[in-house]
Formats: structure tokens, sequence, C-alpha cells
């Protein structure tokens, strides 16, 4: 006799085999038949588990209202085309390639590994990770270089993303710079790995407008855009506020007012783009959370309350 709990199954053909060839018995094959499909329930009932804990996730971050609203468009029509597939009902090819317009710190990297996830719990990505790169990472210094490096970011970033920030700098050179042989590179494997890699490009709003009107070719390869809007100032209170309470922090009122000043006055400069939004708040917390702890350091006695709160004295404009 076999022990049919010392039978590893793959799937329903071998049960058939191994009935077939006398090694178990009909009852036992039921059996068998019975733990596959209880296990293929518990594999979709986790993920079905992990994709809604990604869109919880998503639904978390502060504002990016229209943001939120086009990644659950497409998570519908990517599950409805999987859905028709099983049917046998024509389909629309899921060309999911994107490009995220906007700002640095306005979400882009992180919505884009929640896609990721987002794919790979729905079984369109086989890993769902994100590789992050920019023109030095794809373009070399000499003919057939830059083709190399920008295969091997590909070769890393099969099963998932390949995100490509400033990818409007790989176009700036002209027709003889080397960016445009990434570009060429990038689009043949986008064709070449198309049911197993997404590319996302991001840049500023503009930028990426051009770029896009210097290779025309791109725009059809990209149907998905979207636009990454600035924080307003009460979004980035809510950011501030978040990003303490994890670290176990708190403001004080009189350090959230001044932490609003600094941020008004902020908005009127004319670097806002490259050093504001989330990007800017994360810096300010940090500097804050180092005066606080030089203001408390040669203190005598040290409460719980001093360690937690973030008063209005620790928090400085980042060029002080």
């Amino acid at each position: 006799m076999v022990d049919i709990k010392n039978i590893i199954i793959k799937d329903s053909t071998e049960i058939f085999n191994l009935v077939t060839n006398g090694i178990i018995s009909p009852p036992e094959a039921l059996s068998l038949f019975k733990e596959i499909e209880s296990k293929k329930y518990e594999i979709k009932k986790n993920k079905e588990e992990k994709l809604e804990d990604v869109l919880r996730e998503l639904d978390s971050l502060v504002g990016l209202t229209k943001v939120k609203q086009l990644v659950k468009e497409i998570h519908a029509f990517a599950e409805i085309q999987k859905r028709r597939k099983k049917e046998d009902l024509l389909t629309d090819p899921l060309v999911l390639h994107m490009i995220f317009k906007g700002s640095p710190g306005t979400g882009k990297t992180t919505v884009a590994r929640l896609i990721g996830k987002m794919f790979k719990e729905m079984e369109i990505l086989q890993k769902g990770h994100l590789i992050e790169v920019e023109r030095a990472d794809l373009v070399g210094e000499y003919i057939g270089h830059t083709a190399q490096k920008t295969r091997d970011q590909i070769k890393k970033a099969l099963g998932g993303i390949l995100f490509i920030d400033e990818a409007y700098s790989l176009a700036r050179g002209g027709e003889k710079d080397f960016g445009k042989e990434a570009i060429d590179t990038l689009v043949k494997a986008m064709e070449d790995y198309k049911d197993n890699l997404i590319v996302i490009l991001a840049g500023y709003k503009d930028e990426m407008d051009w770029f896009l009107r210097t290779n025309p070719g791109l725009r059809s390869r990209f149907p998905i855009q979207i636009e990454f809007p600035d924080y307003t100032l009460e979004e980035l209170l809510q950011i501030a506020i978040i990003m303490v309470e994890k670290r176990q922090y708190k403001f004080t009122k009189e350090a959230i007012e001044k932490l609003e000043k600094i941020f008004i006055e902020s908005k009127k400069s004319i670097y806002y783009d490259k050093l504001g939004n989330a990007r800017l708040v994360r810096n300010l917390i940090e500097k804050a959370i180092r005066k606080q702890a030089l203001r408390l350091i040669n203190q005598k006695n040290i409460s719980k309350e001093d360690l937690i709160y973030i008063r209005p004295e620790d928090i400085v404009p980042l060029e002080e």
C-alpha cells in the first residue's frame, strides 16, 4: 500500500496516471482531488486578501484622488479582460506601460510599487518588484555600451516594473546621443517581454510632453498617462503628521503652525518643484528630529513627553 500522504501531486493528470497504473485506489484519488481543490482555494483566497491590502494601502495615501481612481480603473480593466479570456470572449490586449507626470515627491515611485504588487497578485506579473533607474543607469559612453547597460536593467526588471525617472533626459542629446540607443533597446524589450515586463516612464509634466513629441512612436506604446499634482498645503500638513506618528513622535500645536508657515514660504520658492512636496516634508521632519535630540541631550530630566513632542524651536527651514 502507498501512503497517499507522502505523494506530492502537482495536477489532476498525475492523479489519473496513478489510478490507471494501480498505484492508488479510486477513493484515494478522490481524496487527492479534494486536496488539490482545497489548496487552489487557499491560494486564491490569499491572493485576494493581499490584493485588498494593496488597494487599502493605495487608499491610505494622502491626496492623489484622480491617481487612485485611474489605478482602480486599470485594476478593473485587467481583471475583466482575464475573466473574458476564461469565457472565450474577445479581449483587448493588456498594454500596461505607463507615463507618470509630476514633480518629485508627489508619490510616483510609491504608486509604481503598489501597481507592481497589485499586478503580482493578479498574476499579470510574476514578481511585481520595482527596478528604479535613471539616464546614468542606461546610457553608456560608446557605441554598443548603452544597449548592454539597458539590457542589464531590463533583465533585472523582468517579472516586474522598470521605472525610469526623468525619462525625458534620454532624448535631450539629439540624434547622435546614446540616449536614443537606450530608447530603441527599451522599445524592443517591451515587445520581446510584453507578457512579463511593464515599463513606467516618469518625470516633470512639461518635459514628458516634450519627450513624447520628440518620439511620436512612444505615445502609442504608453497608452496609460497619469498626472501627479503637487500636494496642497493641507495635504502637506497631513503627510507631516502621518510621518511623525509612524516614528512615535507628535507635533505641538505651535510646531504645526510653524510648519505651516515654512510650507507657505517654500511654495513661493523657484526651486519648490525640485525640493517640494513629500520630499520637503521628509527632510524637514528628519532635521526636526535631530534638532529635538540636540535640545534634549543636555537636559537633566527627560520625560516620555519630552521624547515624543516636537516643538516649534525644533522646526527650521532646510537652508538654516
